[in-house]
Protein backbone atom coordinates (compact mmCIF):
# COMPACT_ATOMS: atom_id res chain seq x y z
CA UNK A 1 0.00 0.00 0.00
CA UNK A 2 2.88 2.31 0.82
CA UNK A 3 4.31 1.76 -2.66
CA UNK A 4 1.01 2.80 -4.25
CA UNK A 5 1.01 6.03 -2.24
CA UNK A 6 4.58 6.78 -3.22
CA UNK A 7 3.80 6.18 -6.88
CA UNK A 8 0.84 8.57 -6.69
CA UNK A 9 2.98 11.27 -5.12
CA UNK A 10 5.67 10.72 -7.74
CA UNK A 11 3.09 11.02 -10.50
CA UNK A 12 1.88 14.33 -9.02
CA UNK A 13 5.43 15.58 -8.92
CA UNK A 14 5.90 14.70 -12.58
CA UNK A 15 2.75 16.59 -13.57
CA UNK A 16 3.94 19.65 -11.62
CA UNK A 17 7.44 19.24 -13.04
CA UNK A 18 8.74 19.05 -9.47
CA UNK A 19 11.01 16.12 -8.72
CA UNK A 20 12.26 15.39 -5.19
CA UNK A 21 15.98 15.40 -4.86
CA UNK A 22 17.23 11.84 -5.27
CA UNK A 23 20.68 12.84 -4.09
CA UNK A 24 19.56 13.92 -0.64
CA UNK A 25 19.35 10.78 1.55
CA UNK A 26 17.48 12.75 4.23
CA UNK A 27 14.60 13.58 1.90
CA UNK A 28 11.75 11.28 3.04
CA UNK A 29 9.83 11.69 -0.22
CA UNK A 30 12.97 10.71 -2.14
CA UNK A 31 13.28 7.55 -0.09
CA UNK A 32 9.65 6.65 -0.71
CA UNK A 33 10.00 7.23 -4.46
CA UNK A 34 13.19 5.14 -4.66
CA UNK A 35 11.52 2.34 -2.71
CA UNK A 36 8.45 2.41 -4.94
CA UNK A 37 10.54 2.36 -8.11
CA UNK A 38 12.55 -0.55 -6.71
CA UNK A 39 9.35 -2.52 -6.07
CA UNK A 40 8.01 -1.82 -9.57
CA UNK A 41 11.34 -2.75 -11.18
CA UNK A 42 11.41 -6.01 -9.26
CA UNK A 43 7.89 -6.90 -10.37
CA UNK A 44 8.66 -6.13 -13.99
CA UNK A 45 11.84 -8.20 -13.84
CA UNK A 46 9.94 -11.11 -12.31
CA UNK A 47 7.30 -10.97 -15.04
CA UNK A 48 9.99 -10.83 -17.68
CA UNK A 49 12.02 -13.83 -16.56
CA UNK A 50 9.16 -16.26 -15.77
CA UNK A 51 9.78 -19.12 -18.23
CA UNK A 52 6.97 -20.03 -20.61
CA UNK A 53 7.43 -23.67 -19.59
CA UNK A 54 5.46 -22.85 -16.45
CA UNK A 55 2.36 -22.24 -18.55
CA UNK A 56 -0.15 -24.85 -19.61
CA UNK A 57 1.11 -26.92 -22.50
CA UNK A 58 -2.25 -26.91 -24.28
CA UNK A 59 -2.04 -23.10 -24.49
CA UNK A 60 1.60 -22.93 -25.60
CA UNK A 61 2.12 -23.07 -29.40
CA UNK A 62 5.06 -25.02 -30.77
CA UNK A 63 7.73 -23.18 -32.74
CA UNK A 64 7.49 -23.51 -36.53
CA UNK A 65 8.36 -27.03 -37.66
CA UNK A 66 11.62 -25.84 -39.23
CA UNK A 67 12.78 -24.46 -35.86
CA UNK A 68 11.99 -27.47 -33.67
CA UNK A 69 14.75 -29.75 -32.44
CA UNK A 70 14.86 -33.21 -30.94
CA UNK A 71 16.03 -31.82 -27.63
CA UNK A 72 13.83 -32.22 -24.55
CA UNK A 73 11.36 -29.34 -24.44
CA UNK A 74 8.08 -28.47 -22.76
CA UNK A 75 5.05 -29.93 -24.47
CA UNK A 76 3.36 -27.57 -26.92
CA UNK A 77 0.41 -27.64 -29.30
CA UNK A 78 0.82 -28.08 -33.03
CA UNK A 79 -2.81 -27.47 -34.02
CA UNK A 80 -6.30 -26.81 -32.68
CA UNK A 81 -9.60 -27.55 -34.41
CA UNK A 82 -13.19 -26.82 -33.39
CA UNK A 83 -15.22 -29.99 -33.98
CA UNK A 84 -18.64 -29.15 -32.55
CA UNK A 85 -21.00 -32.01 -31.64
CA UNK A 86 -19.66 -35.44 -32.51
CA UNK A 87 -21.77 -38.22 -34.07
CA UNK A 88 -23.46 -40.50 -31.54
CA UNK A 89 -21.33 -43.53 -32.33
CA UNK A 90 -17.84 -44.65 -31.20
CA UNK A 91 -15.21 -42.13 -32.27
CA UNK A 92 -11.52 -42.68 -32.90
CA UNK A 93 -8.34 -40.69 -33.46
CA UNK A 94 -6.94 -41.72 -36.86
CA UNK A 95 -3.28 -40.96 -37.63
CA UNK A 96 -1.82 -41.17 -41.15
CA UNK A 97 1.50 -40.02 -42.61
CA UNK A 98 1.78 -38.31 -46.00
CA UNK A 99 4.73 -37.53 -48.29
CA UNK A 100 3.77 -33.87 -48.82
CA UNK A 101 1.61 -31.18 -47.28
CA UNK A 102 -0.39 -30.93 -50.49
CA UNK A 103 -1.21 -34.64 -50.45
CA UNK A 104 -2.33 -34.45 -46.83
CA UNK A 105 -4.49 -31.40 -47.51
CA UNK A 106 -6.24 -33.19 -50.37
CA UNK A 107 -7.12 -36.09 -48.08
CA UNK A 108 -8.67 -33.97 -45.32
CA UNK A 109 -12.14 -34.80 -44.07
CA UNK A 110 -14.60 -32.69 -42.10
CA UNK A 111 -12.77 -33.32 -38.81
CA UNK A 112 -9.20 -33.59 -40.12
CA UNK A 113 -6.14 -31.48 -39.40
CA UNK A 114 -2.74 -31.49 -41.12
CA UNK A 115 0.18 -31.31 -38.70
CA UNK A 116 3.97 -31.28 -39.12
CA UNK A 117 5.59 -33.07 -36.20
CA UNK A 118 8.80 -35.03 -35.61
CA UNK A 119 9.91 -34.62 -39.19
CA UNK A 120 6.74 -36.06 -40.69
CA UNK A 121 3.51 -34.75 -42.20
CA UNK A 122 0.52 -36.13 -40.35
CA UNK A 123 -3.18 -36.16 -41.05
CA UNK A 124 -5.08 -36.32 -37.74
CA UNK A 125 -8.78 -37.13 -38.01
CA UNK A 126 -11.55 -37.65 -35.47
CA UNK A 127 -14.02 -40.06 -37.04
CA UNK A 128 -15.78 -43.38 -36.61
CA UNK A 129 -14.01 -46.73 -36.81
CA UNK A 130 -14.59 -47.15 -40.55
CA UNK A 131 -12.89 -43.92 -41.66
CA UNK A 132 -9.96 -44.43 -44.04
CA UNK A 133 -7.29 -41.99 -45.21
CA UNK A 134 -6.68 -41.65 -48.94
CA UNK A 135 -3.14 -41.75 -50.28
CA UNK A 136 -1.38 -41.79 -46.92
CA UNK A 137 0.24 -44.47 -44.78
CA UNK A 138 -1.95 -45.47 -41.89
CA UNK A 139 -0.11 -45.12 -38.55
CA UNK A 140 -2.75 -45.80 -35.91
CA UNK A 141 -6.43 -45.87 -34.98
CA UNK A 142 -6.84 -44.90 -31.34
CA UNK A 143 -10.05 -45.35 -29.42
CA UNK A 144 -12.87 -45.51 -28.88
CA UNK A 145 -12.52 -42.11 -27.23
CA UNK A 146 -14.64 -41.63 -24.08
CA UNK A 147 -16.67 -38.65 -25.30
CA UNK A 148 -20.11 -37.49 -24.16
CA UNK A 149 -23.25 -36.44 -25.98
CA UNK A 150 -24.46 -32.87 -26.33
CA UNK A 151 -21.00 -31.34 -25.91
CA UNK A 152 -19.15 -29.16 -28.39
CA UNK A 153 -15.58 -30.41 -28.60
CA UNK A 154 -12.26 -28.89 -29.61
CA UNK A 155 -9.27 -31.02 -30.60
CA UNK A 156 -5.87 -29.90 -29.34
CA UNK A 157 -2.92 -31.73 -30.89
CA UNK A 158 0.44 -31.62 -29.14
CA UNK A 159 3.95 -33.00 -29.17
CA UNK A 160 6.54 -33.48 -26.44
CA UNK A 161 10.11 -34.69 -25.94
CA UNK A 162 10.89 -35.93 -22.41
CA UNK A 163 14.02 -37.44 -20.92
CA UNK A 164 13.42 -40.56 -18.79
CA UNK A 165 12.16 -39.57 -15.38
CA UNK A 166 10.65 -36.29 -16.55
CA UNK A 167 7.13 -35.59 -15.30
CA UNK A 168 4.48 -33.14 -16.45
CA UNK A 169 2.83 -30.92 -13.80
CA UNK A 170 -0.24 -32.41 -12.12
CA UNK A 171 -3.30 -31.49 -14.16
CA UNK A 172 -6.72 -32.47 -15.41
CA UNK A 173 -8.60 -32.10 -18.72
CA UNK A 174 -12.22 -31.29 -19.58
CA UNK A 175 -12.35 -34.22 -21.98
CA UNK A 176 -10.41 -37.35 -22.93
CA UNK A 177 -6.69 -37.37 -23.66
CA UNK A 178 -4.91 -39.89 -25.88
CA UNK A 179 -1.16 -40.49 -26.14
CA UNK A 180 0.61 -42.02 -29.13
CA UNK A 181 4.28 -42.57 -28.34
CA UNK A 182 6.93 -42.82 -31.03
CA UNK A 183 9.86 -43.76 -28.77
CA UNK A 184 10.41 -44.36 -25.08
CA UNK A 185 8.12 -45.37 -22.25
CA UNK A 186 5.09 -43.79 -20.59
CA UNK A 187 3.42 -44.08 -17.21
CA UNK A 188 0.17 -42.24 -16.50
CA UNK A 189 -1.13 -42.25 -12.93
CA UNK A 190 -4.65 -41.19 -11.90
CA UNK A 191 -6.59 -41.88 -8.68
CA UNK A 192 -7.77 -45.12 -10.33
CA UNK A 193 -4.23 -46.47 -10.78
CA UNK A 194 -1.56 -46.37 -13.48
CA UNK A 195 -1.34 -47.17 -17.19
CA UNK A 196 2.06 -48.10 -18.57
CA UNK A 197 3.32 -48.43 -22.14
CA UNK A 198 6.72 -49.08 -23.69
CA UNK A 199 8.17 -48.88 -27.17
CA UNK A 200 7.11 -47.33 -30.48
CA UNK A 201 3.39 -47.03 -31.10
CA UNK A 202 2.08 -47.70 -27.61
CA UNK A 203 -1.18 -45.96 -26.77
CA UNK A 204 -2.69 -44.65 -23.54
CA UNK A 205 -6.20 -43.17 -23.23
CA UNK A 206 -7.63 -41.42 -20.19
CA UNK A 207 -11.12 -39.98 -19.73
CA UNK A 208 -11.61 -36.33 -18.91
CA UNK A 209 -11.98 -35.29 -15.29
CA UNK A 210 -9.51 -37.09 -13.01
CA UNK A 211 -6.17 -35.55 -12.02
CA UNK A 212 -3.13 -37.16 -13.58
CA UNK A 213 0.63 -37.48 -13.50
CA UNK A 214 2.49 -38.22 -16.74
CA UNK A 215 6.04 -39.59 -16.53
CA UNK A 216 8.57 -40.65 -19.16
CA UNK A 217 9.92 -44.06 -18.14
CA UNK A 218 12.58 -46.49 -19.30
CA UNK A 219 16.00 -45.52 -20.63
CA UNK A 220 15.15 -43.92 -23.98
CA UNK A 221 14.08 -40.36 -24.78
CA UNK A 222 10.29 -40.22 -24.97
CA UNK A 223 8.81 -38.63 -28.10
CA UNK A 224 5.05 -38.45 -28.18
CA UNK A 225 1.97 -37.12 -29.93
CA UNK A 226 -1.06 -36.12 -27.91
CA UNK A 227 -4.75 -35.43 -28.48
CA UNK A 228 -6.81 -33.53 -25.92
CA UNK A 229 -10.44 -33.68 -26.99
CA UNK A 230 -11.98 -31.20 -24.59
CA UNK A 231 -15.22 -29.38 -23.95
CA UNK A 232 -14.85 -26.19 -25.99
CA UNK A 233 -16.69 -24.18 -23.30
CA UNK A 234 -14.09 -25.12 -20.67
CA UNK A 235 -10.29 -24.85 -20.49
CA UNK A 236 -8.49 -27.77 -22.08
CA UNK A 237 -6.13 -28.06 -19.11
CA UNK A 238 -6.39 -27.11 -15.46
CA UNK A 239 -3.51 -27.37 -12.99
CA UNK A 240 -4.16 -29.50 -9.89
CA UNK A 241 -2.85 -28.71 -6.40
CA UNK A 242 -5.04 -30.84 -4.12
CA UNK A 243 -4.08 -34.36 -5.25
CA UNK A 244 -0.98 -36.35 -4.39
CA UNK A 245 0.02 -39.32 -6.60
CA UNK A 246 0.70 -42.60 -4.80
CA UNK A 247 3.94 -43.18 -6.67
CA UNK A 248 2.79 -45.94 -9.03
CA UNK A 249 5.00 -44.46 -11.76
CA UNK A 250 8.67 -45.27 -11.20
CA UNK A 251 11.59 -43.54 -12.91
Amino acid sequence: MRSHVALSESACAIRANKFPSVTDPTNSRSRRVRKALSVVSGLLLTLTIVPTSLGQASDRPCPPASERTDEPAPACFTAKQELGRLPERPMFWHLAVYPTLAAAERAKGARSTVVESFGKIWLFTIADAGWRSVGGKRAAKIGPLPVQRNIDYEAVYMQSVFLPGTTAPLHTHSGPEAFYTLTGGTCLETPEGAQVGNGPGHVIIVAGGPPMLLMATGTEKRRGLVLILHNSLEPATTMVHDWKPKGFCKK
